[in-house]
């Protein structure tokens, strides 16, 4: 009945374009604050794995911004997804590793996310699946 009265497939691939644009964008909302940052020369930042507070600051806005866009098309998905993870991982477990739950709840949700659109790959609607036929 859904189907007849929206028009849209109800599949499988079209709940993980879903599950990959939206927490995509919410991520790029984290990431376009802190390339702001970078562009008016701020390069102040956290160093929470030992690199350097600037490869830091352009590390995380690499995965937050550049991987949410690649992970939204759906090209590269799972190299962007592995950017992503370890960006939330480092978030969770380093950064906010001694704050209580709430705190880190937003990098866990991700995460899991994350880990999800991972195990199940990109989906039909995806440029990876145009490219590589997978």
């Amino acid at each position: 009945m859904l189907k007849r009265r929206f028009n849209i497939p109800i599949s499988i691939d079209f709940a993980i374009l879903i599950l990959r644009v939206f927490p995509s964008m919410f991520m790029m909302t984290h990431g376009w604050s802190k390339l702001m940052r970078i562009i008016s020369g701020d390069m102040s930042f956290g160093d929470p794995i030992g690199i350097g507070e600037t490869t830091s600051l352009f590390l995380t806005v690499f995965a937050e911004f550049f991987c949410s866009i690649m992970v939204i098309f759906g090209f590269l998905t799972r190299p962007a997804l592995i950017a992503l993870m370890f960006t939330m991982s480092v978030a969770a477990f380093i950064v906010h590793g001694s704050d209580p739950f709430d705190v880190k709840e937003h990098a866990l949700l991700f995460l899991a996310i994350y880990a999800a659109i991972f195990v199940t790959g990109p989906g039909r609607i995806s440029v990876d699946n145009r490219i590589f036929n997978s």
